[in-house]
């Protein structure tokens, strides 16, 4: 099992909330009531692109890609969850 760490950017929005964004994963964009849910977003979202990225035979974003490079088949990516 690999775990791939990606930047994420959190910015609070002016109705309340925060967004997450990754300059490592184009198009990753989460919003949450706190933090920690938009971090948990991203991190779902991170992993649903990755396998629509395989399902599809799209390119994976180039983290992903330098990260994985020689593994063959399914991947199953383990992101941390946060428990209040």
């Amino acid at each position: 099992m690999n775990e791939i760490p990606i930047h994420l950017h959190i910015e609070p929005l002016e109705e309340g909330g925060f967004v997450a964004t990754s300059r490592d994963v184009p198009g990753l964009v989460a919003e949450g009531r706190s933090v920690t849910e938009a971090v948990e977003l991203a991190q779902g979202l991170a992993r649903k692109i990755v396998e629509s990225c395989l399902e599809h035979g799209d390119p994976l974003p180039p983290i992903f890609a330098e990260k994985l490079k020689g593994l063959q088949g399914p991947i199953d990516l383990l992101v941390p969850v946060g428990v209040h």
